[in-house]
């Protein structure tokens, strides 16, 4: 499969462009908001996503009439999580920071959620908040009062890595700069930067100093300790039975490879996480099973028998040890390659349990991967690097359509083409989709906020526009409904996507745990189902997509009719169109693919 090269950044195409402005010309700077404009166009930001607020109006108008609503283009949002979840999903692939702005106060709880989600998946936003004149003299009656916070970014403070409140024009500038450069910087999570009405309206003076922006946003890439990085390479080399628990990395084709080539110079089993993006081939011959949140049966088995394990950022390391374990710390020695522990603080327990480690190295593990190739000893075996041959796919029957049925009968539409898949639902099987490259999947939402699908799903499908690569998302019916209006922002902004509903029609994650809780209570798990359903009526959620612009199919209730329906939602998509397919699948066996590999029910 070919790689976009997601390390360069990602042109706005202006044929895509919708919405104009006239009668613009070029002209130096007037406001402060005008200065806050003309720093994201110098950061490079291509796109800055919103719903409209009257609290950032200063920089709307700017960024239409003063850069022409170009570098960065508005992408228009009709909820503020969208907002995010879009520059969430644009971060999953390229790894940069999209602009986002969001109203003051009511914006900001609205776009709470889909900041969680990016702080938890470790994804760079930038977020622009706004508040109403900090100066109480320059307030309107009411509104500017209840929409003006003294300490307005405490809301977001506990999941962003960085917050400030600028109170001039070149603090502003000065503030978006280290913003940018903070969120991008390992581990990477959104910031916030609130915008005083007052500065962004107040004409300026004369015009500030100019700066070279690249000066103020070094790059930075975290190598390990030599004298640790030699213990590394020692133990690394003299492992039998080593495993590499491949985790948190970039989209990095060279870095994908990297990692393969290491694999097979140590001949070491390696285990992936489905609820991030792809990090090793999965038909790789080294490669154990199928992706999975919960590491059980052959994983967990070269777990035991390991005698150095090398994490490479895992999401959950500890949890992942001690689930794998049996209840105790493995035997082999632990090798931990993050920086994640940078960003833990007490008012999330994002950073899971605390895992035991024999040799640390706080570094990007990128960066590490390449060091230890470097340095292991060149007369080591290497294993070959033949895959497993592809897993037979069953005959599908007549009804009763399951989420393995679903994804088989995706793939075989799709073919040997292309693909980045973008999102799944809970109930996901890993085993149908195998991956070979690093944008082949992009892992979940990050924080369980359920209705952050659809709006990361447009993020990545926007970054990888024009890339050649079949955007798809497999969502669930409760992640649809609550972000389904997010297809509008694709339609108008002509982002080509595929969104495949595997619809329960219930809230069937909850479902299973009613039943085990009145198992454990010796109650009637038959009742599991009330205030679950999402039945009688039965949403339209064909007509929900409809309603956004996008061409909409279904609901399949046959299997037999799967092909043809993605073949036609593939060729609508083919031609820039936004699509989705809701098919009806049966609850009682994505319940049984979610506890095997999300471990979420």
């Amino acid at each position: 499969m070919s790689s976009f090269n997601s390390s360069r950044s990602v042109s706005v195409d202006h044929n895509q462009q919708t919405e104009r402005p006239v009668g613009v010309t070029a002209s130096a700077p007037q406001f402060g908001s005008d200065i806050a404009a003309d720093t994201l166009r110098e950061l490079g930001i291509p796109y800055i996503t919103l719903t409209p607020g009257a609290s950032f109006r200063g920089l709307h108008d700017s960024l239409v009439n003063h850069l022409g609503n170009e570098r960065p283009c508005i992408l228009l949002c009709l909820r503020e999580d969208h907002a995010i979840g879009i520059a969430h999903g644009y971060a999953k692939v390229t790894g940069k920071a999209l602009a986002a702005a969001v109203h003051s106060n009511v914006g900001l709880f609205n776009a709470a959620i889909a900041i969680f989600n990016a702080w938890c998946d470790r994804m760079p936003a930038l977020v622009i908040g706004a508040t109403g004149p900090v100066d109480a003299a320059q307030r309107r009656p009411w509104v500017d009062w209840i929409h003006t916070s003294s300490d307005q970014a405490s809301v977001v403070r506990g999941f962003t890595k960085w917050d400030d409140q600028p109170a001039s024009p070149v603090a502003t500038r000065e503030a978006l700069m280290r913003g940018k450069w903070i969120s991008e910087m390992m581990p990477r999570g959104p910031v916030y930067v609130t915008l005083d009405a007052g500065v962004q309206e107040t004409k300026l003076q004369g015009l500030p100093p100019p700066v070279d922006v690249s000066r103020y946003v070094p790059k930075t890439a975290a190598a390990a300790a030599p004298d640790l990085l030699s213990q590394a390479v020692k133990l690394l080399s003299d492992a039998r039975k080593p495993v590499i628990l491949a985790g948190r990395v970039s989209r990095s084709r060279t870095s994908w490879d990297e990692r393969i080539k290491l694999a097979e110079i140590l001949n070491a089993r390696v285990a992936t996480d489905l609820r991030v993006a792809a990090a090793f081939p999965t038909e790789h011959s080294l490669h154990l099973g199928a992706p999975m949140a919960i590491l059980s049966g052959d994983a967990a088995e070269a777990i035991k028998s390991a005698d150095v394990i090398l994490s490479l950022d895992w999401l959950d390391l500890g949890g992942s040890l001690k689930a794998a374990c049996g209840g105790t710390g493995p035997a082999g020695k632990v090798i931990q390659v993050s920086l994640d522990h940078g960003l833990h603080r007490g008012w999330n327990m994002d950073y899971q349990a605390l895992p035991p480690v024999d040799l640390m190295l706080a570094a990007d593990p990128d960066v590490v991967v390449a060091q230890l190739l470097e340095q292991l000893p060149v007369g080591r075996p290497k294993m070959s690097s033949s895959s497993r041959s592809a897993p037979k796919v069953p005959e599908l029957k007549a009804t009763d359509i399951s989420i393995e049925q679903l994804g088989y009968a995706l793939r075989h539409a799709i073919g040997a083409r292309d693909t980045c898949l973008m999102h799944t639902s809970i109930s996901w099987n890993a085993e149908v989709w195998p991956y070979a490259d690093p944008l082949d999947y992009l892992g979940s939402n990050g924080g369980g906020g359920v209705g952050g699908g659809p709006s990361i799903s447009v993020g990545a499908a926007l970054a990888l526009r024009g890339s050649g690569r079949l955007p798809v998302a497999v969502t669930g019916d409760g992640d649809f409904l609550m972000g389904a209006t997010a297809l509008w922002t694709a339609v108008h902004y002509r982002i080509p996507l595929l969104i495949v509903v595997a619809n329960n029609r219930s809230f069937f994650n909850d479902e299973m745990h009613q039943e085990r809780t009145a198992l454990v209570r010796g109650r009637p798990p038959e009742n599991r189902w009330i205030g679950q359903r999402i039945s009688a009526p039965d949403v339209d959620l064909a007509a929900i997509a409809r309603a956004q612009g996008a061409q909409a199919f279904g609901p399949v209730r046959d299997s037999a009719e799967l092909q043809a329906v993605y073949t036609k939602a593939i060729a609508a998509v083919d031609v820039g169109g936004v699509a989705v397919v809701d098919v009806w699948i049966q609850p009682e066996s994505s319940a049984k693919t979610a506890e095997m590999t999300r471990g979420s029910i």
